[in-house]
């Protein structure tokens, strides 16, 4: 009997320290440290919230760049239905898909061919929430903006460059450039503000 009651108060007393204790002091911690990171990165513009650094979404008129692909949720980028679309690559779905892919981006983007397109303009990433594209695949993008925007393609390889992610460390992971980061510097440089983006 003795034991049990040993057991059932040390059951009590690491409950406590470990579901409540270690969880606020954690949570405490990540916000004073890195208080946007620890609020999930939202972006705000004009006082709100447009969406987080971690988490893509997707953009569809001409005068943005656009995401890669998602899988996630009925019409992608939902992130309470993260992932991907588990498709193999003989798949006759994924083929079809990637083929229909390749021929939208070749019809927003004139004299694009198919063999000029990165492949993370066409493929979904792993979680169907990837926040980056790739530095070609934006470079892709800027003839067809910088004709609906009036801008010079210079000055959005610049903007693009400026936003361009490197390789951790020098060495790990590809370069990367956030599309919506990218996408609110273009519309500040530009002297626009919408009120969405899309």
């Amino acid at each position: 009997m003795r034991s049990l009651i040993v057991a059932i108060k040390m059951t009590v007393v690491l409950t406590f320290i470990t579901g409540i204790i270690y969880p606020l002091t954690m949570t405490a911690i990540g916000y004073l440290l890195f208080p946007v990171q620890a609020g999930g990165s939202v972006i705000y513009r004009n006082g709100s919230a447009v969406g987080s650094s971690l988490i893509g979404q997707g953009f569809k008129a001409t005068r943005y760049f656009h995401s890669r692909p998602s899988s996630a949720g009925t019409n992608g980028y939902d992130p309470t239905s993260s992932g991907g679309s588990n498709l193999g690559s003989t798949s006759k779905s994924l083929i079809d898909s990637i083929k229909q892919r390749v021929k939208d981006i070749e019809e927003e983007n004139p004299g694009v061919q198919a063999s000029q397109i990165p492949v993370d303009m066409v493929t979904a990433s792993g979680s169907g929430l990837d926040p980056e594209i790739s530095p070609a695949a934006a470079d892709l993008q800027v003839e067809r903006i910088a004709k609906t925007r009036g801008m010079s393609e210079d000055s959005l390889r610049s903007l693009i460059e400026a936003h361009t992610r490197s390789r951790d460390a020098g060495l790990l992971g590809e370069p990367g450039v956030n599309v919506l980061e990218l996408n609110l510097a273009l519309d500040a440089q530009a002297g626009n503000q919408p009120t969405a983006l899309k």
